[in-house]
Order: C-alpha cells, then sequence, then structure tokens
C-alpha cells in the first residue's frame, strides 16, 4: 500500500495512530466514522502493507534521566561499502545512538545522540564515537532546547 492509494479514511485512521497508538479499534472506528469491523479491516490492511511498521511508547527524555541531546556529523576515512556496512552494524549496537542518517553534504553521517550529563556525553565521545570504525572526524552540535519533536507525518 502506498501513500498515494490511501482515502481520506486511511490517512483520518493514520493521523489518530499517530497521535495516540493505544486507541482501542472501537475508540478509533469511532473518531474515524468508520464500524469497528471496517476500521479493523483498513488497519491490518496497512499494517500487512508495511505501512504501518510498528507501534512504539515514547518516554519523556528528561524523566528517563536522558535529557542532553546532540547531532553528531561523523566522517569516515572512505566511503567504500565495507567501510559503511562496518560503520553502520557498530552504530546499530550502542543504544545512545538514537538516529542514524547516511546523508550528501561535508559529512558521510549525521547521528542524534542522547546522553545524561556533560561526564556522560565525554565518555559517549571517547569511547563510543571516536572508536566507531572508520570514523576520521566527529563534529558534535549539542542542543539547548526542544523546540519540536514529532513521530507524525503529514499524512
Amino acid at each position: 500500500m502506498q501513500e498515494e492509494t490511501l482515502d481520506q479514511r486511511d490517512r483520518a485512521i493514520l493521523r489518530e495512530l499517530m497521535r495516540n497508538g493505544r486507541l482501542t479499534n472501537a475508540e478509533l472506528a469511532e473518531r474515524v466514522n468508520l464500524s469497528p469491523s471496517a476500521c479493523l479491516r483498513r488497519v491490518r490492511a496497512m499494517e500487512e502493507s508495511g505501512l504501518i511498521a510498528g507501534y512504539v511508547m515514547l518516554l519523556d527524555t528528561a524523566r528517563a534521566n536522558m535529557p542532553g541531546v546532540a547531532f553528531v556529523s561523523v566522517t569516515l576515512k572512505d566511503q567504500g561499502r565495507s567501510t559503511l556496512d562496518k560503520f553502520e552494524l557498530a552504530a546499530q549496537r550502542y543504544p545512545e545512538i538514537s538516529e542514524c542518517y547516511l546523508i550528501a553534504g561535508p559529512a558521510d553521517y549525521v547521528l542524534r545522540v542522547v546522553y545524561r550529563d556533560s561526564a556522560d556525553f565525554e565518555r559517549i565521545h571517547t569511547k563510543v564515537l571516536t572508536q566507531l570504525p572508520g570514523v576520521m572526524r566527529v563534529q558534535s552540535a549539542l542542543t539547548l532546547r526542544t523546540v519540536k519533536r514529532t513521530t507524525a507525518l503529514p499524512i
């Protein structure tokens, strides 16, 4: 199922689930003006197609004692497939690296890194980031405040 094949009801279902993935099928059906069976059929079709990739719970980072967020640009020694594969595999092993993107630009990757405090970030920088396979340079930008953070897409 592709985004362009969705009708307005499918889009409404997705918007509601992006707001609250814990809605019961009955609550969801009522919000999008469908019968529960029709609603469930549509949700299952979107799950089976892979459009709905999964459901997650989001933590408040400050209450989880991980208030720090850094965006880290990583430049590798070379861009060979083997180097990229080794870096990506290693980056996936560290829970502090919450997101990792291969990019086009002055660096090879941008990472979103979460941390507890400055000592924790120093540990991550020294023992994790600079030790990843193929790393030549690491540049970090520490966030001061989160202005907007969402997982919702404009459906």
